[in-house]
């Protein structure tokens, strides 16, 4: 059984800036990367969390992120922003982008926000939360090193590629989070099996010649499984025209990875769409969410995707998070 240690929320912030600053990253950067990972564990997604700062230091460290890349912001267009994240990490340049995207889909009714030569965001859905909670409908996509084949092939020419998007439930807060990713499931969670040494349920990963495979490891050296088939690829390939082709980052087949020191900075993006339900009829738009909310609570067992972040994020609040002692004590080694 994992020893664990419960912390409080800001516990698990200041211990995440702490690391990443004692590797090389400046305060400004390295804030909202320690802000998401406190709210990444107390929504229950361990594995994008305190987990990752080792990671996240070892590729300041070996140069795979510039942990003093200062973003810059274009706006293109007049609904359209261009954030250069400078091989950095992607939150400040999310944080830099969402300051002017926000004021700007409600002064245009939509608005778009593409980030190139970025990083890791971590869990997606942390952002268009963001969205949301500003009164707007967020759209989010992020690509990813391949890890993904072709349907009919092996070898991996996308990644993972989530998509999120957060709708306002009209009093500042969010009515449904949808946050997945191509992948029957995410490539940390292999990652996370393989250093535990645990075996994988069938069904998450593929072996070098596309068969199901249980070993993680064999898993991480082969394809991650695409959701549904044949339409996760096509999820992944939507994310990928948009994060990466449209918005001028690494394409999946050519970003180094995010595990490992293997490579140079893998220079991939992310892609958000904000709209502000206004521009149409926002009292309407507003009344139909919460019928659609209404009609799927008012079914027993029932549940809308973030229903279960939500609650966690409810009761981490008051009782903290309990934090695996292993991963502490590799953070308390890079904060010394």
């Amino acid at each position: 059984m994992t020893e664990t240690k419960t912390l409080s929320l800001a516990k698990i912030e200041a211990l995440a800036f702490d690391a990443l600053v004692a590797a090389g990253t400046s305060p400004e950067n390295a804030r909202p990367l320690a802000v998401a990972t406190a709210q990444t564990e107390a929504d229950g997604v361990a594995s994008h969390g305190l987990a990752y700062i080792p990671i996240y230091c070892e590729h300041v460290q070996c140069g795979k992120v510039d942990g003093t890349a200062r973003p810059s912001i274009t706006q293109p267009r007049p609904a359209f922003l261009l954030a250069d994240a400078a091989t950095g990490f992607a939150h400040p340049a999310i944080d830099a982008g969402f300051e002017r995207l926000i004021p700007l889909a409600r002064d245009q009714g939509i608005a778009a926000l593409a980030i190139r030569k970025s990083y890791n965001c971590g869990v997606l859905g942390c952002h268009t939360q963001r969205l949301a909670q500003a009164g707007l409908v967020g759209l989010g996509f992020t690509n990813a090193p391949a890890s993904i084949a072709p349907s009919g092939g092996a070898k991996p020419v996308v990644g993972t590629n989530p998509f999120s998007i957060a709708v306002p439930d009209g009093q500042g807060g969010v009515a449904v989070l949808i946050d997945q990713s191509a992948s029957t499931i995410a490539k940390s969670e292999v990652m996370k099996h393989a250093r535990e040494g645990k075996p994988i349920p069938e069904g998450w990963a593929l072996d070098p010649e596309g068969k199901p495979t249980t070993d993680p490891q064999i898993g991480l050296a082969g394809s991650m499984a695409p959701s549904g088939g044949y339409k996760g690829v096509g999820v992944a390939l939507l994310v990928e025209v948009l994060a990466a082709a449209l918005s001028g980052a690494t394409l999946g087949i050519h970003a180094s990875p995010f595990s490992g020191t293997k490579g140079g900075p893998p220079r991939t993006g992310q892609f958000f769409v904000a709209i502000d339900p206004g521009a149409a009829d926002g009292a309407a738009f507003a009344q139909r969410i919460t019928d659609l909310v209404g009609a799927i609570h008012a079914q027993e067992g029932a549940h809308l995707p973030g229903d279960g972040r939500g609650a966690k994020r409810t009761r981490a609040a008051s009782e903290g998070v309990a934090i695996s002692t292993a991963t502490l004590d590799r953070i308390a080694a890079l904060s010394g």
